[in-house]
C-alpha cells in the first residue's frame, strides 16, 4: 500500500517521526495510537542475536521490530497486527527503512495456518495497557484498540509459549497494574522469569515493567531493582532529563541489560 493510499485510512494525516536519532523514519497517525519510548525500550531489552527469528505480537506501526532490526543485523522479522491499517503502516515503514518485515493482519488468538507452522527464537510484545472494564474508551477507535484491547493477557502469553522455540525468549513491556495477571499467565507456561520495574524518577512508584521469560527455562524468579528513566526526584525545568542509560537507548540503540 502506497503512502497516498495509507493517507486515506488515516483522515487526520500521518506524521514522519524520527527514532534512534533519525536512523529510523516512522510514519504514524497524527490522531490515533502513536509510539513513544515504550517500543524502543522493548526492542533494547530483547536479547536477539544476528540470524535469529523474531515475532512481534501486536506490532502497530512496527516501531519495536524496526528498532530491533536497526540494532541487530540479519534478523528475520515477523509481526502480527489486528488493525489492517496499522499492519499496512508497519509494512510501509519497514520498506522505507529498508528492512524486511513480514506483517500478518490477524487477531493473535486466530493467527493464520502459515504462521502457526513457524517457531521463533524471540517473541516481543507491548500488549494493550488498560483494562477496558475499568475505564472509558479513547475517542479514536484505533487508539482505543491499541491501548485497551479485549484480548486477555492469557492469550498473549499463550501465543508466545506456542510460537517460541525451546529455550527461546519472550520479552514484554506492560503497565505495572497488569503485572499480577501477566505473571499468572506466564508462570505456568514459561520459566526463568525476570521482572524489571520502570520508574520515572528515584523514589517514584514503578509505572511500567519489562518481563523476560524463557521457554523451558529453569532459573529462579527474579525481581530486579527499578530502572530509573529520568534524572532527579522531580521535574525541575523543561527539556530532556533522561538518565545517560535511557538516552543511550533512545538515541543510540544501546542494549538494555537486565541487572
Amino acid at each position: 500500500m502506497s503512502t497516498s493510499e495509507l493517507q486515506q485510512h488515516f483522515p487526520d494525516g500521518l506524521t514522519d517521526d524520527g527514532f534512534l536519532s533519525g536512523r529510523l523514519q516512522i510514519l504514524q497517525p497524527r490522531q490515533g495510537y502513536r509510539a513513544g519510548a515504550d517500543p524502543v525500550l522493548l526492542a533494547a531489552a530483547c536479547p536477539a542475536k544476528s540470524g535469529q527469528s523474531v515475532l512481534e505480537a501486536g506490532c502497530g506501526a512496527g516501531v519495536a521490530s524496526l528498532c530491533l532490526g536497526a540494532r541487530v543485523a540479519e534478523l528475520s522479522l515477523t509481526g502480527v497486527e489486528l488493525q489492517e491499517k496499522y499492519a499496512a503502516l508497519a509494512q510501509e515503514n519497514a520498506s522505507r527503512n529498508e528492512q524486511a518485515l513480514t506483517v500478518y493482519n490477524a487477531d493473535i488468538s486466530a493467527i493464520p495456518a502459515e504462521l502457526k507452522a513457524r517457531s521463533f527464537d524471540q517473541v516481543i510484545m507491548n500488549p494493550p495497557f488498560f483494562d477496558r472494564s475499568r475505564g472509558s474508551s479513547a475517542p479514536d477507535a484505533g487508539k482505543d484498540i491499541a491501548l485497551a484491547g479485549e484480548t486477555p493477557s492469557e492469550a498473549w502469553i499463550d501465543l508466545a509459549a506456542r510460537r517460541l522455540k525451546p529455550k527461546g525468549y519472550l520479552t514484554l513491556i506492560q503497565d505495572i497494574r497488569r503485572l499480577p495477571d501477566v505473571l499468572a499467565a506466564t508462570l505456568s507456561r514459561l520459566g526463568s522469569v525476570e521482572i524489571l520495574p520502570i520508574s520515572a524518577r528515584t523514589g517514584r512508584k514503578a509505572h511500567l515493567f519489562l518481563m523476560r521469560a524463557r521457554k523451558e527455562g529453569r532459573a529462579d524468579f527474579i525481581l530486579h531493582a527499578p530502572l530509573i528513566t529520568h534524572l532527579g526526584s522531580q521535574h525541575e525545568k523543561d527539556g530532556e532529563s533522561y538518565t545517560d542509560q535511557i538516552r543511550s537507548i533512545l538515541r543510540d540503540s544501546s542494549v538494555l541489560k537486565f541487572p
